[in-house]
């Protein structure tokens, strides 16, 4: 059974394992660090020993580099009082030139909570596969309007996701990584927590199905969205968005992982890695970004009061999509609107 004590640890747990990720992204040493206590250990295989050592090889080696993503998911974790014990699985994005690599394992990590902060004291990291492909990621220009414009990921304080949570933060009142005054206020934070993650599946699911009162629902009545497609409010949004994807897509798909939420009582601020699949006139389309989000909670419900996709890399192909042949006898097929399979099984 978990109790209450256990879904605060995860809750604080998820966020340090989200700042690893981040801190690796953003070749930002400080909040790498931040992840792991002082004394802690790591297993790289190509390195093994004290934790700091490798943040600086990590933070240095990516600076300058085309932006990465780690997306750490599939998060088990056994809380037993101030230690933990967790497994991930974490899918790596890495670009050079003219090649993209997609790399796949698993984090095995101990945990421990110090002084009301929940931190890594040793990960072990096992590689279990990897994909390399010619590289088609383009960096073009910004449009010349801003009817359009999505803002690119970068490195440090280059990065606009990094402006953007910081601004955030400071509108919502929060202050990343610190400590939650007592524990009626960690439960709160857990608990909003996991109303925030049914949002975000909820905003996955609302575009994939062109859903548009499911995505109308999930944002405050003042709103913004800036994805790039569609830049507005939240209620422009879920009416424009809806309308491309059933218009132009043979099929949309979004995976949000690596969810890192800094809950300040009615206030929240979230950062969510995201992969985007595509299917448009005959081009496969793969995009990997985050959002960086505002939540509010208005009359106990918690609600999106701006979403920013940050992009951080795309390759496109032509389609290789098949529905006959190895696929034919998957006959439970995804769809826009309420013919798809998900809505008679929530319905149930």
């Amino acid at each position: 059974m978990i109790s209450p004590d256990d879904l605060i640890a995860r809750h604080h747990i998820l966020n340090a394992l989200a700042v690893h990720s981040r801190g690796v992204d953003r070749a930002d040493a400080n909040l790498l660090g931040s992840a792991y206590h002082a004394d802690a250990t790591v297993d790289y295989g190509f390195y093994a020993g004290p934790a700091a050592a490798l943040v600086d090889m990590l933070a240095a080696a990516q600076k300058g580099t085309p932006p990465t993503l780690h997306r750490t998911s599939n998060c088990w974790i056994r809380v037993d009082g101030n230690r933990a014990t967790s497994e991930s699985y974490v899918v790596a994005y890495v670009e050079e030139p003219g090649l993209q690599r997609w790399v796949m394992g698993r984090y095995l990590d101990a945990h421990e909570c110090r002084d009301d902060a929940w931190r890594l004291t040793h990960r072990t990291y096992v590689l279990d596969a990897n994909v390399n492909r010619p590289g088609t990621s383009e960096r073009a220009d910004p449009p010349t309007g801003f009817e359009h414009f999505v803002p690119a990921g970068a490195k440090g304080a280059a990065d606009p996701g990094r402006a953007l949570l910081a601004f955030h933060s400071a509108s919502a009142g929060a202050i990343t990584m610190t400590a939650t005054p007592n524990r009626e206020a960690a439960l709160d934070a857990a608990l909003a927590r996991a109303e925030i993650h049914d949002l975000c599946m909820a905003y996955a699911r609302g575009v994939d199905r062109a859903d548009e009162a499911l995505l109308a629902a999930i944002f405050t009545e003042d709103s913004t969205v800036i994805s790039g497609v569609v830049n507005g409010s939240g209620a422009a949004f879920a009416r424009d968005i809806t309308a491309f994807v059933s218009s132009n897509l043979e099929m949309c798909f979004h995976s949000v992982a690596n969810e890192w939420v800094d809950v300040r009582g009615d206030e929240a601020v979230g950062e969510h890695y995201v992969i985007a699949q595509m299917v448009q006139a005959g081009t496969e389309v793969l995009t990997g970004g985050r959002y960086i989000d505002r939540y509010q909670r208005r009359d106990g419900k918690w609600l999106i009061h701006s979403r920013t996709f940050v992009s951080d890399w795309s390759h496109s192909h032509p389609s290789t999509m098949e529905r006959d042949g190895f696929y034919e006898a998957l006959t439970n097929r995804g769809c826009f609107g309420p013919s798809d399979p998900v809505y008679a099984h929530w319905a149930a």
